[in-house]
């Protein structure tokens, strides 16, 4: 079953690979360790953390990079999972650099040795797997809450779908 028409592959291609890089991979809520409610949402390069409830020195809303949240949990349980998370945030960053040439310079890039269409595929499917990894660590490492990754499930899905369209 093949629901992509191969004359639209290459912009599903460039627009999922975008779209990869702005909707989060994780959001998760927790309760159980704090007196309101904490909401995680991890986007590939940036994790937010919305406090309800209660704050932190003042503050109740945190933005932090990637690399910021992978420093804060070195020595953690959960330090695997963030370090996880980097290698599925590289793989999206990989498929985005890829289309980004697609986009641009689409004769060019096609007539290259690789599928450009299948090469974006293969990057998200395996970012969503990556991805689908780090949210078991985080569930078994001790992060609190019901994690959902609803990201992490449409980028395998979108990725499987790009791999599987028939090229003319």
């Amino acid at each position: 079953m093949v629901w992509v028409r191969s004359e639209y592959a290459g912009e599903l291609a460039v627009l999922s690979a975008w779209l990869a890089a702005l909707i989060p991979w994780n959001v998760t809520v927790a309760s159980e360790q704090v007196p309101g409610y904490l909401f995680y949402l991890r986007f590939p390069f940036a994790e937010v953390q919305y406090l309800l409830g209660f704050d932190v020195g003042g503050r109740s809303f945190f933005l932090l990079s990637i690399a910021e949240a992978v420093t804060n949990q070195s020595g953690q349980v959960v330090y695997g999972a963030y370090l996880t998370w980097a290698v599925g945030a590289a793989l999206i960053g990989a498929a985005v650099v890829v289309s980004i040439a697609y986009y641009f310079e689409e004769e060019y890039v096609e007539s290259g040795p690789v599928d450009p269409v299948r090469a974006i595929g293969a990057l998200l499917t395996a970012a969503g797997a990556v991805l689908l990894v780090a949210t078991y660590l985080l569930v078994t490492r001790g992060i609190p809450g019901i994690p959902l990754p609803i990201g992490a499930v449409l980028l395998a899905v979108i990725g499987g779908a790009l791999l599987r369209v028939e090229r003319r």
